[in-house]
């Protein structure tokens, strides 16, 4: 909010000299008759320094001045302040509404692929509910992985393998064996999309 004061280009607590001193430069400054070609603008700044001279060079009216200000600084902060909390509240319910419509973006395209449909129907079906063309070629393509993950059988065990995953005392694998593909995969993908079978 700009200030009398730094129409001038002095503090607040400025002395009658310092105001005085501030007047003659920015008024030689801005005269019109210094400034040709911008004579409309330097004619609009000169008056305005005129009237803040006029106001501060006057004890009663700064003093007023200065009372009308600080009131209507206090006033107009706390607009911004509600203003802000409006804002804030908003971006909450706007992010909120962009998760709960992901979420059934994501949810309408597993359907889909547990039907069996590929991934460009899954991407047609999600582009015909007005979900963003780039956000629903990454929903198809993130689905369809998952389910071809879960189409591909579990790599076999014969029966040692079995007998040894149900003994209690030795682990089904050696401790520095990676995860299957599938399993990573699906792991991934629910850390990355929240989803739960």
């Amino acid at each position: 909010m700009t200030t009398i004061y730094a129409t001038l280009g002095v503090q607040p607590d400025a002395t009658l000299d310092e105001i005085k001193r501030a007047y003659r430069r920015a008024a030689m400054k801005w005269h019109p008759d210094r400034n040709p070609g911008r004579e409309a603008e330097a004619y609009a700044a000169f008056q305005e320094i005129r009237e803040a001279y006029a106001i501060l060079s006057d004890a009663e009216q700064r003093r007023v001045y200065d009372e009308v200000f600080a009131q209507e600084m206090q006033r107009w902060q706390a607009e911004q302040e509600v203003h802000e909390a409006q804002e804030r509240e908003a971006q909450r319910e706007r992010e909120r509404l962009a998760q709960e419509r992901y979420e059934t973006m994501v949810a309408t395209a597993m359907r889909f692929a547990e039907d069996g449909h590929n991934r460009d129907v899954l991407f047609g079906v999600l582009l015909g509910r007005d979900c963003d063309a780039e956000l629903a070629a990454r929903i198809a393509d993130s689905v369809w992985a998952l389910q071809e993950a879960r189409r591909s059988p579990e790599p076999a065990t014969d029966a040692s393998d079995t007998c040894a995953a149900s003994t209690p005392e030795e682990p089904a694998s050696a401790p520095d064996e990676p995860a299957s593909p599938r399993r990573a995969f699906e792991s991934f993908w629910h850390g990355l999309f929240g989803v739960r079978q």
